[in-house]
């Protein structure tokens, strides 16, 4: 090989430093939201991302049950889920499902924009979801994370 022959640097999972991001969901849209934390989630936004490792941050979710969806999506959207059985069809609304479990809306929303595959289940743990304005991870010292666009 020639000396000024250029390499790619494909990162282990060992190389990869970890931090920690707090995001306030309030007055979001859901899918801009979403958007967003999947790319720190994946580790797009650093410079040692390699698309078959886990390069990513941890995020932490909160406020999540003041998002907003824009036009009439908040009576139109729907959840659907099968069990696999006859009849197992489930369907929730969001308008019911922002009253009685928020952090499922972001949860499905960013689990939707991951790998479906290892990786993505993988990826998805480090995604960590709250209500409220509080959290249980002060002792990793999250900062703060500025939304790109609202």
């Amino acid at each position: 090989m020639e000396p000024s022959a250029k390499f790619t640097k494909s990162f282990r999972k060992e190389d990869v430093v970890r931090d920690w991001w707090v995001v306030d969901a309030t007055d979001m849209t859901v899918g801009r939201l979403s958007t967003q934390v999947a790319r720190l989630l994946r580790g797009k936004h650093k410079a040692i991302f390699t698309p078959h490792v886990d390069t990513g941050d941890f995020v932490i979710v909160i406020n999540v049950d003041k998002v907003k969806l824009e036009g009439k999506r908040l009576e139109k959207k729907e959840y659907f889920s099968h069990s696999g059985y006859p009849g197992g069809v489930k369907i929730e609304k969001f308008r019911d499902l922002i009253k009685t479990n928020p952090e499922k809306i972001i949860e499905n929303s960013v689990s939707g924009m991951l790998p479906k595959n290892r990786l993505g289940r993988q990826i998805i743990k480090k995604l960590k979801v709250y209500a409220g304005n509080e959290h249980p991870h002060i002792a990793q010292q999250p900062k703060n994370y500025e939304l790109i666009y609202k």
